[in-house]
């Protein structure tokens, strides 16, 4: 097994082995793209503000609010992070504010919907459950039927970014 499986070092050996072999038989990036052809439209900030507001709106409306939503180029993947949600406290005029803030890895812009669905929903999920514990994945399913299905594709891309480069910087 070589270390190009990072991303899915938690999965089960047998799938491992099959994902090898795709690879080796250059089978990943025809996989993925036939099973998400294109990338989503959601390109700037205020797009993805948008997005995201929808989808909290549509499940969790009563929520901590959101403060800023952005996509982040900072946030890399070597770091193991997708994305974040950090809730920050500052004194504003001698009063204590809270804050809930929403950064997705710029790596997003330009894959499908159904990856930043996937991202988006688990940041969401951190709005009320900071852990990544049973109840977190429960709201993650109840946001997105197929939560594990697509985490699962996100980990099959980002291997397939990192060893043959982006699929879909040519489809747009």
């Amino acid at each position: 097994m070589t270390s190009e499986l990072k991303y899915l070092s938690a999965y089960p050996l047998d799938l491992r082995n099959q994902v090898q072999r795709m690879i080796e038989e250059n089978r990943l990036s025809k996989f993925l793209l036939q099973k998400y052809p294109h990338p989503h439209n959601v390109v700037n900030d205020k797009a993805l503000r948008n997005y995201v507001m929808t989808l909290k709106n549509r499940f969790i409306k009563k929520s901590a609010p959101l403060s800023h939503i952005i996509f982040d180029p900072k946030i890399h993947i070597i770091n193991n992070a997708l994305g974040t949600h950090s809730y920050i406290s500052r004194v504003q005029g001698g009063k204590l504010k809270n804050k809930n803030e929403i950064r997705i890895s710029s790596l997003f812009k330009k894959t499908p919907e159904q990856f930043l669905n996937m991202i988006t929903v688990h940041e969401l999920a951190h709005l009320k459950e900071k852990e990544h514990n049973k109840a977190f994945y429960q709201l993650c399913l109840h946001m997105l039927p197929k939560y594990h299905q697509l985490e699962l594709d996100v980990r099959l891309y980002l291997t397939q970014l990192e060893i043959n480069g982006d699929i879909y910087c040519f489809n747009k």
